[in-house]
């Protein structure tokens, strides 16, 4: 059954990744930049923390939700892959900068995310 909650979660990740970046490149296609890589790995950075703070507060949550959106959503829906091949392309290509920033930038705020994530738990567990 947990399969099944992991499936549902990873679908609706998948298709919501699909929109956000495909969204993105449509609107920010000559910047060059992966603007819409970078939304949802914070977004769902956020999300993931805020999940796990809550569940391991004084709220119970039951584990199916955790499988369903941290496990299935957050999984299909945070694209490290694509973070990580669009950095080592900076790269191979020589844009120093763009490589900067977006390791910078991918990791950095999607740490500040998951902080926020247990803190926005934390108030609304209290």
């Amino acid at each position: 059954m947990a399969y099944l909650w992991i499936a549902i979660g990873a679908v609706l990740g998948a298709c919501a990744r699909f929109a956000v970046t495909h969204y993105s490149s449509i609107k920010t296609a000559h910047h060059g930049f992966p603007y819409g890589t970078l939304f949802v790995n914070v977004t769902g950075s956020m999300l993931a923390g805020f999940v796990l703070a809550y569940a391991a507060g004084r709220v119970p949550l039951d584990s199916r939700w955790r499988l369903l959106l941290v496990t299935g959503f957050c999984g299909a829906y945070t694209t490290f892959s694509a973070f990580a091949f669009e950095t080592v392309a900076y790269a191979q290509e020589g844009r120093w900068g763009f490589f900067a920033l977006n390791f910078i930038l991918n990791n950095g705020l999607c740490l500040a995310a998951v902080v926020a994530g247990t803190r926005v738990a934390a108030a609304a567990s209290a």
